[in-house]
């Protein structure tokens, strides 16, 4: 059986960090309330000249740094973002400019916050599929630019950044025992489209919009839908939360994070969380929550490793992959 095996792994911030403090002088909060309702205490925001496909960019190069590759062995770049550089051409196909890629073939994956669950999941069925050999998957943000800077409830949420992982086709025996991706599980249900959303965009306003977002609405269904696909992953897998070694969820919030984790009943030790350094960077959050965990010597290799998201849409899904 062909796996999808994650052979390196990258990641890019933006220069300027801006702290909860920073924020005070902005709009009517405190460091104290977004500690204590989301965890964060910093985010990342892009500057001039940073967007989101120079970010994909520099992520994408690091994680080929670390798998000891080219551009010129990658077969598929597929982006995951909501915020991309231009209406068209894709981020994607601009990321291979950017790397000097001629050959392959690029695209876009717009489902929000699990968009990179959702590319993860995809770049799987091309590699299994026969039609990708090595695939970059990236998640790319630059959420800084649809906030409304004046609207306390959301613009202290997100940050800015992006992150990689390098896929490759791998021969495996077709047991949980495989190193690469096991299973992914991905839902969405379109009748919650106004609980999170941007007000705007190319056919409807003719302009980009701002984030709106149902904060207690989000939060009702969010570990109840996350849970979900964990549970359908580990039923697709025969394997339990106590076969866990990492969980790596979506940073959108500690309080979302800690409660499905404990309805799941996996210990807080297991959870990779960086809310607290990035904030939600939507697409980006899941890499850049793995970079970090890769790079500290949390992530080893033969770990078995739960990536869930759930965002905008709603959409929301799970990826179990063994390191």
């Amino acid at each position: 059986m062909i796996r999808s095996v994650v052979r390196g792994y990258g990641a890019a911030l933006p220069r300027r960090v801006v702290t909860n403090r920073e924020l005070e002088d902005i709009v009517d909060t405190t460091d104290e309330w977004i500690v204590q309702r989301t965890g964060i205490t910093q985010r990342y925001i892009a500057g001039e000249g940073e967007t989101t496909a120079s970010l994909g960019e520099q992520a994408a190069r690091a994680a080929l740094d670390n798998a000891g590759l080219t551009p010129d062995d990658i077969d598929l770049i597929l982006v995951a973002t909501s915020t991309p550089d231009n209406t068209f051409p894709a981020t994607a196909v601009d990321i291979q400019r950017r790397l000097g890629m001629e050959h392959g073939y690029a695209f876009d994956m717009q489902a929000v916050c699990t968009g990179f669950v959702y590319a993860m999941a995809t770049a799987d069925l091309h590699i299994r599929g026969g039609m990708a050999r090595r695939a970059l998957v990236i998640g790319a943000e630059t959420f800084s630019r649809i906030l409304d800077w004046k609207d306390r409830t959301t613009c202290v949420l997100f940050g800015d950044g992006a992150g990689a992982l390098v896929l490759e086709a791998q021969e495996g025996e077709g047991t949980v025992s495989d190193r690469g991706i096991l299973t992914a599980k991905l839902r969405s249900d379109g009748s919650h489209k106004e609980k999170l959303y941007v007000d705007g965009g190319p056919s409807s306003t003719g302009a980009v919009g701002h984030l709106r977002m149902e904060g207690r609405e989000v939060f009702k269904h969010a570990v109840g839908m996350i849970t979900d696909v964990i549970e359908g992953a580990f039923e697709a897998t025969g394997t339990t939360a106590e076969d866990i070694d990492w969980l790596v969820p979506h940073q959108a919030n500690r309080r979302i994070i800690d409660a499905s984790a404990k309805k799941l009943g996996i210990p807080p030790e297991k959870v990779v969380v960086t809310v607290d350094l990035h904030g939600n960077t939507s697409a980006a959050s899941i890499p850049l929550a793995l970079s970090v965990a890769l790079s500290d010597g949390r992530i080893k290799k033969g770990d078995l490793v739960m990536l869930e998201a759930m965002g905008g849409g709603f959409t929301w899904g799970s990826v179990l992959v063994r390191w």
